[in-house]
């Protein structure tokens, strides 16, 4: 099995690493190149920061268009993981309003939470949907960490969990070979190692 993080610049890449590592995964890599993600097995899309800088780093390396081909073209499995999660939706409205990578059919906006404190920060519990990949024998309702500002919406079916903060707003998305995760599972203790072990099984 060979995993590679996409590395556009932007990332808490240290933590996946360790978490794969720890999992038993036979390689791990961290890459921009072509080659390397093309031979990959699966594809983590990490990110910590803000959506405009991160897609304007991905489009500077021609990111965009290699996962383009990978993951709509060949069907290549991703997870997003936090901001990598929204890079992953059609727009969003940080830093202005930005262009995402458009593999999912959703938006990303920043929260409306009137009196609660943002970012959203900390353990929060995430309501699995049926037939989750990725929250596969985990409880109805497990504990996730959160860091984030900007929320993901979408009128589509893309299978979605949701969590509550103020208001509910999609905490991970399953549609076809395409995985988001709000949350940062590489933090998430027991409940983020369990789902990335489904994501490196399925």
């Amino acid at each position: 099995m060979k995993i590679a993080i996409v590395d556009y610049g932007m990332g808490n890449i240290r933590s996946i690493c360790s978490t794969l590592n720890y999992l038993g995964v036979g390689e791990v890599v961290l890459t921009s190149d072509f080659e390397e993600l093309n031979t990959s097995d699966k594809i983590i899309l990490p990110g910590v920061g803000s959506f405009g800088e991160a897609m304007r780093k991905i489009n500077e390396k021609n990111i965009d268009t290699i996962l383009k081909k990978i993951v709509l073209n060949d069907k290549k499995p991703i997870l997003g993981i936090c901001l990598g999660m929204q890079l992953l939706c059609n727009t969003s409205t940080e830093d202005g309003f930005n262009k995402g990578l458009s593999f999912i059919n959703a938006e990303v906006n920043k929260f409306d939470t009137l009196g609660l404190k943002i970012p959203h920060i900390g353990f929060n519990q995430v309501k699995k949907c049926e037939k989750s990949i990725l929250l596969n024998n985990l409880d109805l309702v497990s504990d996730f960490y959160f860091v984030h500002s900007y929320q993901v919406t979408s009128e589509n079916k893309i299978h979605q969990s949701f969590c509550t903060y103020g208001k509910k707003f999609i905490a991970s998305f399953e549609f076809e070979n395409i995985f988001g995760t709000q949350f940062h599972p590489e933090l998430s203790q027991s409940n983020g190692l369990k789902l990335l072990k489904n994501f490196i099984d399925h």
